[in-house]
């Protein structure tokens, strides 16, 4: 799977790692920046930069990492066909792909630590859509608000 990834200037102490970690798992990281941390560097612009390369079908799924996870996840969000949750637990990371359908994961690197961090990915990218009726009516409900038609 080819997984897109960013950081902004609060997530870039566990960029590395995360890179990593989508490596070992066996999936192809897509870096969508910066190389190097640029202090003016914001969660939106990573979070455009991956959803965007989700959606172009350049990368599977995403991840992003800013401060708190949410801002990241809230900017992902506005782009169309974009499925973002913030996670902090395993249970939410997996659960998120299989009921959901979630295709970008946001961390908060100020708020958890490397480890976590890198089992939020294993859950997330280890996760599966489960193809059930019920996750693909609610979809299509959320898809209907998506188009403005709900």
């Amino acid at each position: 799977m080819r997984v897109a990834f960013a950081a902004d200037h609060a997530g870039w102490p566990l960029r590395q790692r995360i890179l990593s970690e989508i490596a070992g798992a066996g999936h192809e990281p897509v870096d969508c920046g910066p190389a190097a941390m640029e202090p003016g560097d914001d969660y939106p612009d990573r979070s455009a930069a991956v959803a965007s390369a989700v959606v172009d079908g350049r990368a599977d799924r995403g991840i992003v990492l800013c401060g708190s996870g949410v801002g990241a996840a809230v900017a992902a969000n506005k782009v169309r066909g974009i499925r973002s949750c913030m996670c902090h637990d395993t249970f939410s990371a997996r659960q998120g792909v299989e009921d959901d359908d979630m295709n970008v994961l946001c961390l908060g690197a100020r708020v958890i630590g490397e480890e976590l961090a890198a089992e939020l990915v294993r859950a997330f990218l280890g996760g599966r859509f489960s193809g059930l009726e019920r996750h693909r009516r609610r979809l299509r409900k959320v898809q209907a608000m998506e188009d403005g038609l709900a």
